[in-house]
């Protein structure tokens, strides 16, 4: 049995030397590595062997059969080269044809989006800080007055990180920055500022046309002394009119734990143009941002005299505002990485 595969593989190598075209070597396949091959053929023989033959009989018919379809495959290499070789060389080349396009990268809508964003807020005085995207309870929450067990905090889905001894989690947003950029910017409660954080959010949410389970969130925070609820305003009107053009806004009473006074501001949704559909459940207005005057105990907890100090802060969705520029119809689209959806911008 050994000599009859010894025997195969010499006559199958020397048969594989001669094959110049592929229907040839499909033949050669057939004839030695086929189902009905003459290997296959040989090792049914396996067992009829006695128990003693067979593991070296069985390890030498491997051994072949990898040796076979090693040299096929250097034999199919071999003469795809050698096709390409005298396709090049049969016809002179014809350098003045034009070359194939060369497909350039683009940035993603998302990022495109938030270029622009920056670029509206640094042309009305405001500075980039990037915060951490994972954060502490402490900063996420309780410095924004939003304590342990507080029914605010059912608003935020959050994903905490386990197996660590302090409370550490995915940021619900980009507030917690507030809490760094006072402390690291405001020069122990010295010093105004107007900054804008951007980053990426995660929240445990359904995830619909609307929401998702990450997205990105624009905040930003001014403070000085004398500030007002009317300079909030005026701010973000003048944001929505650079970013929209001339679009009905509104504004309308809200809460939230580290603003009071606090509030919502819309936009006419672009997508029906006010007449209402499922975008802007039917308002004629999208939610692009919350916004209101910063709690005296966030400034202070972020170093500021707040009986001194006063000042304003909003969190926008960059995500909605794309939409209501492209007449996006389903948020998700963002994060599908679907060529056909991408390729358009």
């Amino acid at each position: 049995m050994l000599d009859e595969l010894q025997s195969l593989r010499t006559h199958a190598l020397e048969q594989l030397e001669r094959v110049e075209d592929e229907n040839a070597l499909e033949q050669w396949r057939i004839a030695f590595l086929g189902r009905k091959g003459a290997l296959a053929a040989l090792m049914e023989k396996l067992g009829t062997l006695p128990k003693e033959e067979r593991p070296a009989a069985g390890k030498l018919a491997n051994e072949v059969k990898a040796a076979l379809e090693t040299a096929f495959e250097a034999r199919v290499n071999a003469l795809k080269q050698r096709a390409l070789i005298a396709s090049l060389t049969s016809a002179p080349l014809d350098v003045t044809l034009p070359g194939r396009p060369v497909k350039r990268g683009r940035l993603h809508p998302a990022n495109a989006n938030l270029r622009e964003i920056y670029r509206i807020w640094r042309d009305m005085g405001f500075q980039i800080f990037r915060s951490r995207e994972v954060e502490s309870d402490e900063t996420n929450f309780q410095l924004l007055n939003i304590p342990p067990h507080h029914p605010a905090r059912d608003a935020w889905s959050t994903f905490y990180i386990a197996g660590t001894d302090q409370r550490v989690l995915l940021r619900t947003h980009t507030s917690p920055g507030q809490i760094r950029a006072m402390r690291e910017l405001g020069a122990n409660g010295t010093q105004p500022l107007r900054v804008i954080l951007p980053g990426m959010c995660y929240r445990f949410e359904q995830v619909s046309a609307r929401y998702e389970i990450q997205f990105n969130q624009v905040e930003g925070l001014a403070i000085g002394r004398n500030i007002t609820f009317a300079d909030l305003k005026g701010t973000l009107i003048e944001f929505a009119r650079r970013a929209f053009g001339e679009r009905p806004v509104r504004f309308y009473a809200d809460h939230f734990p580290f603003t009071e006074p606090s509030a919502q501001m819309d936009v006419q949704c672009i997508i029906c143009d006010g007449k209402g559909c499922a975008m802007c459940k039917y308002t004629g207005f999208l939610e692009i941002l919350g916004a209101g005057m910063v709690h005296p105990v966030v400034l202070k907890n972020g170093g500021y005299d707040p009986d001194k100090w006063s000042g304003f802060a909003f969190g926008l969705g960059p995500e909605r505002i794309a939409i209501l520029r492209y007449g996006i119809e389903d948020i998700r689209y963002f994060w599908g990485n679907d060529l056909r959806f991408l390729e358009q911008f």
